[in-house]
């Protein structure tokens, strides 16, 4: 549809009374990737709901704004929502537009921010809160019923983007110096344009399987369900006695990872599946322990291709004890709990 068909359809629906989240939910409905953002919405039906009747755009004295029109807050949420860590100077060199203007589009139009170093909503739902506290609680009471038991069954998994260079942080890049000195200059880095995607499958005791993707493949659910079998697999080998006690898998809600067909292989496996609540990276291990630290130790270093990538993640794996993998795993408590007591909202740290 033509935009101002669905201005058209947005002023029609705002005829009939129904709420700006409504409207915005039907467009989903009906046109999928091809409806506009809920900002888009909102704005069109403040507008209708305060008189206005043209669905033309309006024209503007003096320069043009060139960043911030619709097709560029689609393809701000195209590229966020294929890629919920990208970072907002990847978002602007794909896109080509300005750091600035991605950020103004994901604060005012997209209303998004990072939470464990993910782009999520900025303000969840009531609804999204109270699911995010009933599934915590859960979770929660598994985990307090028989502690030594969840944490020998329990297994998690994530998939993440791990680049050939990615600079250093500010701080990271931070030096000691004399009083006298010159400041030390930095450059300008960007992370490069190669990268290589890591599927990681571990639990307390260390990484169980890593896989990496090929160059031009995607994650489908079916590629997700080859996975979940070889995983039953690599767990028959390396964890002796804990298909017998019955797998707790954690996952979070991708695409893939819900497909039917990766469903039934879970299933297939006799995994059972702990819930996790939407929009959620800050109750996922991978998201707030294991990638954050990887990916920590691997900033301010160049790979020549995918293979020195991945001799630098098994490199890391291989460096760090039990201990170090059942912290992320214990830090689970401390998180659903914190996240019953906000009432659903954001577990920050």
């Amino acid at each position: 549809m033509e935009k101002n068909e669905i201005r058209a359809v947005i002023k029609y629906l705002c005829l009939k009374k129904m709420s700006s989240k409504d409207i915005h939910s039907d467009l989903v409905e009906t046109l999928g990737d091809s409806a506009p953002p809920y900002s888009t919405v909102a704005r069109w039906a403040k507008e209708f709901k305060l008189g206005r009747t043209s669905t033309e755009d309006e024209h503007r004295e003096g320069r043009p704004s060139t960043s911030l029109t619709e097709d560029n807050v689609k393809k701000v949420e195209d590229v966020v929502l294929a890629d919920r860590r990208v970072t907002i100077r990847h978002v602007a060199e794909v896109i080509g537009i300005s750091y600035g203007s991605v950020q103004r589009i994901l604060a005012n139009e997209l209303h998004m921010k990072k939470v464990s170093a993910r782009w999520v909503p900025r303000m969840l739902t009531d609804e999204q809160k109270k699911n995010r506290v009933d599934i915590s609680r859960v979770n929660l009471e598994k985990y307090q019923a028989d502690q030594e038991n969840f944490l020998f069954r329990f297994v998690t998994m994530d998939e993440t983007w791990i680049h050939h260079f990615d600079p250093e942080t500010k701080q990271q890049s931070m030096t000691w110096k004399r009083a006298s000195s010159p400041t030390p200059k930095k450059f300008k880095v960007s992370s490069s344009a190669g990268k290589v995607m890591a599927s990681v499958f571990w639990d307390a005791q260390g990484i169980i399987m890593v896989e990496y993707l090929e160059k031009g493949a995607t994650i489908t659910g079916s590629y997700y369900a080859d996975q979940i079998r070889r995983l039953r697999e690599a767990i028959k080998e390396k964890r002796r006695g804990k298909l017998r006690a019955g797998v707790l898998f954690h996952q979070d809600n991708a695409p893939a990872h819900k497909a039917a067909v990766a469903m039934a292989a879970i299933q297939e496996t006799g995994f059972e599946l702990l819930e996790h609540p939407p929009y959620s990276p800050d109750l996922a291990p991978s998201d707030f322990y294991l990638f954050p630290r990887l990916k920590e130790r691997l900033r301010g270093k160049k790979f020549e291709d995918d293979s020195e990538v991945m001799a630098a993640v098994e490199a890391f794996w291989e460096g760090q004890d039990k201990e170090f993998f059942s912290k992320g795993i214990l830090g689970l408590e401390k998180r659903w709990t914190k996240c019953i007591d906000l009432l659903g909202d954001y577990v920050e740290k």
